[in-house]
């Protein structure tokens, strides 16, 4: 049990003692929070699939005391291929790094299957696991990498940014806060209206609403970034269609 979790379940415990009117969590702490009360109402953003994840029973009816965000994951996988393709042309291939202990992992790696063919995997599960699969990718000849959807690599974002660095690796990135921090590009979800999102569903909840009869909700806001500077170190040019589509370019 790492630490991270050992905090989540202490403080969620303490929550649960206190018998607050609403938890309020993310992906890495939802479940914990599940797991510890029945009765208090529990609003998530998830990163992942809450139906896959075992959170709720259906996006329409979640049922129990749980309903929230749920971002989409693999469908957003093939979208960040393709700008990731035309990106980086060329037909040296592209590598895909995978959770494999995110429940999600093979519906992702399968939404890419079917978008691009074969495809390189590289599995990472831990931090050194995420070096050693920068340093396999290079000695693979990968022309670029494409990182998935997942709460852990959320988390490694310094460590998968600066990799990319060291290696002068093109990655296509989930989050735009990766390529705030120096990453290539990005395309994902706005995560600031996703918590927005479940703010309100914290309020509807607070008013009296269950859960169980909240849908949960899936935005529908993206967002793709495109790191000129990065793109210029990695002697990238980037498309015109590319600047005309970004909804932020940074210079």
């Amino acid at each position: 049990m790492g630490q991270g979790s050992v905090r989540s379940r202490r403080g969620t415990a303490d929550l649960v003692r206190r018998k607050v009117a609403v938890i309020a969590t993310n992906t890495p702490t939802a479940p914990v929070a599940k797991a510890a009360t029945t009765e208090i109402p529990i609003v998530f953003v998830s990163t992942g699939d809450p139906v896959t994840g075992g959170l709720v029973t259906s996006f329409n009816r979640p049922g129990g005391n749980l309903t929230g965000v749920g971002l989409l994951g693999p469908e957003l996988e093939t979208k960040r291929l393709e700008l990731l393709h035309e990106l980086v042309p060329g037909t040296a291939p592209i590598g895909v790094l995978v959770n494999p202990a995110n429940p999600a992992a093979d519906l992702q790696l399968r939404k890419l299957q079917e978008a691009a063919g074969v495809i390189g995997r590289l599995r990472a599960t831990t931090a050194a696991e995420i070096d050693t699969a920068f340093e396999i990718a290079a000695q693979r000849g990968t022309a670029a990498l494409l990182l998935v959807q997942d709460p852990f690599y959320n988390s490694r974002r310094e460590q998968l940014v600066a990799l990319a660095a060291r290696h002068k690796k093109p990655v296509a990135y989930p989050l735009r806060e990766f390529a705030d921090m120096g990453g290539l590009m990005s395309y994902g979800h706005d995560l600031v209206d996703g918590y927005r999102q479940m703010g309100v569903y914290a309020g509807r909840v607070l008013r009296g609403e269950k859960p169980a009869d909240i849908p949960v909700v899936q935005p529908t806001k993206f967002e793709f970034v495109i790191n000129l500077k990065t793109a210029k170190t990695l002697g990238l040019t980037v498309p015109a269609s590319l600047l005309i589509t970004a909804d932020e370019v940074i210079e």
